[in-house]
């Protein structure tokens, strides 16, 4: 099988990213071809990470940290920005072409033996756990797609299980609560796994605390973050973790809410190795953390941002990150996309819009993309003083800039669908 034939095998089967619908979610598939592999993934440690927002951030987080002691770590995310292998990685070197082909190769093969037809991602979950095993990791950092309970990752038997925080979002399957969407995500605490709770409001922080795990340790709680401040490029933070304080952490990312995440995942780590972490290991790893997509700076003069806020929560933080963090003292233009399924008066208020100069509509390229003219509408009702509509998402990049000052900062978000394509566009033109 080829990488060509191996996209072409995953894009036959049934998949979130392009339908929106996850029909009779079971772990059963999974199960199956865990087990005619021989349950690769029972042949590492692993460490599950689930969560509303800051999933991806501290994911990485906890790979460089644990790289910094040496260690060989496979890392598996979704979704990805521009290329499926971006999500499968060994020491955050994406799996080649001809690797991949092999393990999605091993897939087919035993959908033909075992009948089981596997969704998508349920695919390329199976084709990244057993690569792992392949490759002989140390440890495995596993990022959830979707939840946590019925999540095709949930075959994995977490030492630590991560809980970043949580908010609305994907209701269609848990929820309307919080506390719902809380008891789904606690699905990936195992008998034996020491529990990391992010979430701070104490009636959710309960639902992880007594789901079953080994023991929990809590925010607020057994760690903290004791100081959050604004640093050329990033964050200086410092950590109280169950055994050390850390200072004077430099987090290369932008944002208050990185300090909550670097504190989750460097308990994550202590947790793993049952002991604090040195802290030039703590420095090693947080200094080489990278987030493409997360307020990152594609250009300067005008500034050129592109973050992935896919729903109210993110919106919100992206909101606060450019305002207070960057603060431009010229235009703020506002490119944005999203997917159907959000509401986009909600999301737009979350990105507070109406204080952007110009706000430019787009369709997110996706088969969800949602209509650039049902932002309008929205951004229109919201207040916003100046509206323009271009559907194609790369006429609307090219349009921002153009009209944007050397003084004026350009935001460029919404779905991932709109920040993956986005950025090799500014590449090519920038």
């Amino acid at each position: 099988m080829s990488y060509t034939d191996a996209l072409a095998y995953l894009e036959s089967h049934s998949n979130y990213d392009v339908t929106g619908r996850i029909t009779s979610p079971t772990l059963e598939r999974m199960q199956t071809l865990m087990s005619a592999m021989g349950d690769p993934q029972s042949t590492y440690p692993v460490i599950h990470i689930t969560g509303t927002n800051g999933k991806g951030s501290t994911t990485q987080m906890i790979t460089r940290l644990l790289m910094a002691h040496g260690l060989t770590v496979g890392t598996y995310t979704s979704p990805h920005l521009e290329r499926l292998n971006e999500r499968i990685s060994r020491n955050c070197e994406p799996i080649s072409d001809h690797d991949f082909a092999e393990q999605v190769a091993a897939v087919a093969d035993l959908e033909a033996l075992t009948g089981v037809r596997p969704s998508y991602f349920e695919a390329v979950t199976a084709a990244a756990l057993r690569w792992f095993a392949d490759v002989a990791i140390d440890v495995a950092v596993v990022e959830v797609g979707l939840l946590g309970r019925w999540d095709a990752t949930n075959v994995c038997d977490a030492q630590v299980a991560v809980i970043t925080n949580i908010a609305v979002d994907h209701t269609e399957y848990a929820g309307p609560t919080k506390r719902h969407i809380a008891i789904e995500k606690s699905g990936i605490i195992k008998p034996g796994s020491a529990v990391v709770i992010g979430e701070t409001e104490p009636a959710l922080a309960q639902v992880f605390a007594g789901a079953g795990g080994a023991t929990s340790l809590q925010r607020g709680e057994q760690f903290d973050v004791l100081e959050n401040q604004l640093a050329l490029g990033g964050r200086l933070v410092d950590l109280r973790t169950p055994t050390t304080v850390y200072t004077d952490v430099f987090v290369p990312l932008h944002g208050r809410h990185q300090g909550d995440n670097a504190v989750v995942a460097l308990t994550a780590v202590e947790a793993f190795f049952a002991s604090p972490v040195p802290g030039d290991l703590v420095t090693e790893g947080f200094a080489q953390v990278v987030m493409p997509g997360r307020f990152e700076a594609m250009g300067h003069q005008p500034l050129v941002i592109i973050d992935g806020a896919h729903n109210p929560a993110g919106a919100d933080v992206c909101a606060s990150v450019f305002f207070d963090d960057f603060d431009p003292s010229g235009r703020r233009i506002l490119v944005v996309g999203f997917l159907m399924g959000r509401d986009p008066r909600e999301m737009l208020s979350a990105l507070r819009a109406d204080e952007f100069d110009v706000v430019i509509t787009c369709t997110a390229p996706s088969s969800r993309g949602m209509p650039a003219g049902e932002i309008t509408a929205a951004a229109r009702a919201l207040g916003c003083d100046e509206v323009i509509e271009l559907p194609v998402l790369e006429e609307a990049i090219d349009r921002a800039r153009a009209i944007a000052g050397n003084d004026d900062a350009v935001l460029i978000t919404g779905s991932l669908y709109v920040i993956g394509n986005a950025r090799p566009h500014l590449r090519k033109t920038l």
